[in-house]
């Protein structure tokens, strides 16, 4: 690989890091106080992805050791945002799935950006961002594709 291509991968991947940690302090200081954005996080996979994964499909997914993503889950169930089902394909495991009340909180959640959101389409057009998602997904399915 050529050091402008290097030069301009590590770039892309600063830049995306900065935003991430933005975005994520933007976003916890608008969740109900205790909610973190990994709890966030679950919710939204569980919306995007489907629900029934077990703890540990989770924790591979998230990329975290399956003792954090049993607390995260923990405290998900403690507000009712998650159930815990005993795994019909494996008596001893449980899976996961939402509440009603679960995919509230995440309607919520996203709602409570709505202010924000509004400020960054005023200072950024929302159509050029729009036009990034395409190649932005491209990226995550290449970069979880090459996970070991």
């Amino acid at each position: 690989m050529a050091d402008d291509d290097l030069k301009t991968w590590f770039a892309v991947f600063n830049e995306i890091a900065i935003v991430a940690q933005l975005s994520r302090a933007l976003f916890e200081a608008r969740l109900p106080d205790g909610v973190v954005v990994p709890q966030f996080a679950v919710l939204n996979h569980l919306v995007r992805v489907g629900e029934g994964p077990t703890p540990l499909d989770l924790a591979r997914a998230f990329q975290v050791p399956k003792t954090t993503m049993t607390h995260t889950l923990a405290g998900l169930e403690r507000r009712g945002l998650v159930e815990m089902r005993p795994n019909p394909a494996d008596g001893r495991s449980k899976t996961v799935w939402l509440t009603d009340a679960g995919r509230a909180f995440r309607e919520e959640a996203i709602a409570r950006l709505g202010p924000d959101v509004a400020a960054l389409a005023r200072a950024l057009p929302t159509e050029r961002y729009a036009a990034l998602l395409p190649e932005l997904e491209t990226l995550r399915r290449t970069l979880d594709a090459m996970r070991p």
